[in-house]
């Protein structure tokens, strides 16, 4: 199934909705499934460092399939995964970063930085089912 524009602006309005409703400026990534840029949005006042970090946590969340925080499970120490973290150009193992469903399939990811990662996870959360 592509990924459509429809979709990348429905999944982005709804995040953005929930950004609003819990007083959020956040940025928004959504990449397809392979990992290409769909949409992105820096809300007004949205911290320009977040930006590399919505990136990434979308990126994350596409090379494992699998939420970033999971993807962060992986790079505790006690795992001894030394390195892991900086593989793939860097990864990002807190939460935020969330791959998008339609009808119980994978079609794109959203990154979502720029609260704390329990507000990343939210907004992202509520792009993520399109």
């Amino acid at each position: 199934m592509e990924f459509t524009q429809q979709q990348a602006f429905r999944s982005l309005n709804q995040s953005v909705e929930k950004a609003n409703e819990i007083g959020v400026n956040a940025n928004i990534t959504i990449l397809d499934k392979a990992g290409h840029l769909k949409a992105f949005i820096r809300m007004d006042d949205a911290f320009l460092g977040s930006i590399d970090i919505s990136m990434g946590k979308a990126k994350t969340a596409m090379l494992f399939r699998m939420n970033s925080e999971a993807v962060g499970e992986f790079l505790n120490p006690e795992n001894k995964t030394y390195g892991m973290v900086n593989t793939n150009g860097g990864l990002i193992g807190f939460k935020g970063g969330v791959p998008v469903t339609s009808e119980n399939e994978i079609v794109a990811y959203i990154g979502v930085s720029g609260g704390s990662p329990e507000q990343d996870f939210e907004i992202a959360t509520a792009g993520s089912r399109i």
